[in-house]
Formats: structure tokens, C-alpha cells, sequence
């Protein structure tokens, strides 16, 4: 009998402020595992006991006060924690875990790429320099050959890299996460570490996918200028088990919602 593992990623900008929502997340669609970005406080301060209560037992985290932070949840154990540094910052941006799925442990990778500022000239913006040190780093550990053990790429990786992941490319093309340095430089990621766009195999392009809509929108439905930041990565070992994908739409308009929302993605084990 086929079962089928469902991983969610959802950057939640503070975990702590934005409990209630989750919460409500996993009651109504209780993925698996739930990969968090944001999470906007120490470990010491994540609110594990309210995941264990509704059945995520397994908790591991990368926090720090105030700023950046990825955490995992899972109904599923997993081992092999770790945490990368990046551009020797010190920032919490990365997470893995391997899941213990009978018959394929998954290397589950938990990503919070730098949202870069708003100026995309590494010369005079040192946020926007960051990102690309950091898109470097990650090329030449995930980037350069394919994983060799079946692992799963997650996170808000701040880049909309297809035209068809924001609402206007022509207006775009010079606005941080969508500019050329930046897109070639994730698809050259993407490619070089033979990483299967879960999102994109499941609904092609041209279909517009969002998963982020700014805060500044005075009606973020009706104005709709959306871009794709978050992503699901799996290595070639999931090439025939990939079972569909749901963007959680809806959840940009729940109460103090994320301006970004749940990507939830499904393999056949």
C-alpha cells in the first residue's frame, strides 16, 4: 500500500505572535512535518509545547531573539540535526533534520534566505551583497551535484525566479527577488544540485503561483501583486513519487495573518 508524506513551509514572521493561526494550520490540514521561517525568537522562548499537544512531538529549532529563526515540527522522528551557518553572521537561517519514513529517511533541508534590502547594487546595499555571499555559499553546498541521499529543499528562499512567479515581470525586474543576478543565481542552484521546482512540476507555467503578498497593500486580494519566495525542492530520488502541491491562498486573509502563506507538498512513499 502507498502512503504519502506531506511537508508544509510557511515563513510565519514571528511564531510566538502568530500561534493562534498555526494552530488553526495543523488542525484543519495537519501536514506531517511543518517547516517554519521567522520564527522570531530563541530557542529557549519557541512555544514546543503547543506543537507536542496537537501531536508534533518532535521539535527542533534554530532561533534568536527578535530576528530570522527556522524551525521543525513532526508527527514523524527524525535524527541528524544540524545547523549551517552562512557568511559567518551568526544568523538562524538553516535547519535539517532526517526523517525516519520507513523504507526512505528524508534529509529535510528548513531555509530563510536574506531578504536582501531594497537596493539590488551590492555596492552600496551591504543586505543586498549578503544575499548574493549567501546564494554563493549555498551553490557550492547543495549547487554542485546531486544529493546523494533522497533530501528535501524548503523554506522562503526569497527569490521569484520565472516570470511567471510575480505579477508583473516588467515591474519587477529591478525590484529585489526578481532581479537577473538574483534569479540566475537560484536557478543556477536549482539546476547544478539536479533539484526537482516540486511547486512548478505540479502547476506549470504559465499559471501564476504567489505565496507572498506585501503588508503595504491596502487590499493585498484585490490588488493581487503577489511573487512565489517560497519553494519546495526535492532531489531526484522523489522523480515518480511527487503527489501535488496546495498554496494556502486563504491564509493571507485570516486574522494578524503572515504576509506569506502555507505551501504544503506531498510524495508517495
Amino acid at each position: 500500500m502507498t502512503s504519502t508524506l506531506s511537508i508544509a513551509t510557511w515563513n510565519i514572521n514571528s511564531v510566538r505572535l502568530r500561534l493562534p493561526i498555526v494552530e488553526q494550520f495543523l488542525g484543519s490540514h495537519a501536514p506531517d512535518v511543518l517547516c517554519l521561517q521567522e520564527t522570531k525568537c530563541p530557542d529557549g522562548s519557541f512555544p514546543a509545547s503547543a506543537f507536542r499537544k496537537l501531536g508534533y512531538e518532535h521539535v527542533a529549532m534554530n532561533g534568536q531573539k527578535g530576528y530570522h529563526g527556522v524551525a521543525i515540527v513532526s508527527k514523524i522522528p527524525f535524527a541528524q540535526e544540524e545547523r549551517r551557518e552562512f557568511c559567518a553572521k551568526g544568523d538562524a537561517r538553516h535547519l535539517a533534520v532526517t526523517l525516519d519514513v520507513p523504507g526512505l529517511p528524508v534529509r529535510l533541508h528548513d531555509f530563510y534566505v536574506p531578504a536582501g534590502g531594497d537596493e539590488p547594487d551590492p555596492a552600496i546595499n551591504d543586505k543586498f551583497a549578503h544575499k548574493l555571499a549567501f546564494l554563493d555559499e549555498l551553490k557550492a553546498w547543495l549547487g554542485s551535484g546531486a544529493a546523494e541521499t533522497p533530501s528535501v529543499v524548503v523554506g522562503d528562499l526569497n527569490i521569484a525566479p520565472l516570470v511567471d512567479d510575480v505579477w508583473s515581470h516588467k515591474a519587477l525586474i529591478k525590484v529585489v527577488s526578481h532581479t537577473p543576478i538574483e534569479t540566475e543565481a537560484f536557478e543556477a542552484i536549482r539546476e547544478g544540485g539536479a533539484w526537482i521546482d516540486v511547486m512548478r512540476r505540479a502547476i506549470p507555467v504559465p499559471e501564476k503561483i504567489y505565496t507572498w503578498w506585501s503588508y503595504r497593500a491596502a487590499d493585498w486580494s484585490a490588488a493581487d501583486k503577489g511573487r512565489r519566495l517560497d519553494h519546495v525542492w526535492a532531489s531526484p530520488h522523489f522523480e515518480d513519487r511527487l503527489a501535488g502541491v496546495e498554496v494556502l491562498r486563504a491564509a493571507r486573509g485570516w486574522e494578524r495573518p503572515s504576509d506569506h502563506v502555507p505551501v504544503i507538498a506531498r510524495f508517495r512513499i
